[in-house]
């Protein structure tokens, strides 16, 4: 690790991190604080995703959509309006919306060869941006004169990383530049997400491996064909296996590569003095365990 004591951490000039946890556990809040106290350059995974890398793929989705309308394609063709999307670090929804969810058409859903290759699309450029990560900690430095980074990282980084390999080329390339932090939730916190995912659910991300196989046993569970499919009920389902699954890889990201804050230490943060003291006790209880 880049700060391998409390001691470096505190006397470091430029302090630079990488914040990963599951979605709502206060990656973009902290980050957001952060950024609005000065000093320190927000760079967000799932900002750059959808304006670098899949900005063109959600484009043309609307454009796809607006094509069916005859007023619409109209001005299209002569260039006469433009579509494009207004994504922002407070929201990612055109982002999610592409991705979709898998299921009947009818119900808001799409063919699962569809998901899958916009699953695809997402992680390549999830990746991509990851490992963007060197290219904005010298920008941020050599542009804008910012002395400190956070690196605000998706919930599915865990799906396109090994923790276990040394080598990984992701890890590697973020462990080379900054601290690796992970915001660990409770039992009540997971409780919490999934309660509020069930109120309202949302596209994810998720290891090909992993959906193939909760996919087929929905189908199966269910008595269903692929067209039959309640996308938000699917994806209702998914969810709790989806935490299961990826807490083990968060943990063996914090154990291999980083530290880990609890998600109650994390949530007290109101300054970038607190985070300072929150990052440093995360590195006294590694250095004691």
């Amino acid at each position: 690790m880049i700060y391998d004591t409390a001691a470096q951490w505190h006397a470091a000039p430029a302090k630079r991190v990488v914040l990963f946890a599951m979605s709502g556990l206060g990656k973009t809040h902290v980050s957001n604080l952060l950024r609005e106290a000065g000093g320190w350059f927000h760079y967000s995974i799932d900002y750059r995703i959808g304006t670098r890398y899949m900005g063109e793929y959600i484009a043309d989705n609307a454009k796809r959509e607006a094509m069916k309308v005859p007023f619409l394609r109209d001005l299209l063709m002569t260039d006469s309006i433009y579509i494009g999307s207004n994504i922002t670090f407070d929201n990612l929804s055109p982002v999610s919306t592409y991705l979709g969810k898998p299921g009947d058409p009818a119900r808001g859903g799409m063919a699962m060869h569809v998901y899958k290759r916009r699953q695809d699309q997402f992680a390549q450029a999830e990746k991509q941006a990851l490992l963007d990560t060197s290219y904005f900690i010298d920008r941020a430095e050599d542009l804008y004169g910012y002395p400190h980074f956070v690196c605000d990282t998706g919930g599915s980084i865990c799906e396109w990383v090994d923790p276990e390999d040394p080598a990984d080329p992701i890890l590697t390339e973020l462990a080379r530049r900054c601290l690796l932090v992970w915001i660990e939730g409770s039992e009540a916190h997971t409780e919490e997400l999934i309660r509020r995912f069930d109120r309202a659910p949302k596209p994810m991300a998720y290891q090909p491996q992993f959906l193939a196989r909760v996919w087929a046993e929905y189908l199966e569970t269910h008595d269903l064909t692929e067209e039959a499919v309640d996308p938000d009920a699917f994806i209702r389902w998914t969810y709790a296996q989806a935490l299961a699954h990826r807490q083990p890889r968060y943990e063996a990201m914090a154990r291999h590569w980083g530290v880990t804050v609890p998600a109650a230490e994390m949530a007290a943060v109101r300054s970038p003095a607190d985070f300072d003291t929150v990052i440093g006790t995360a590195l006294e209880r590694r250095a004691a365990s």
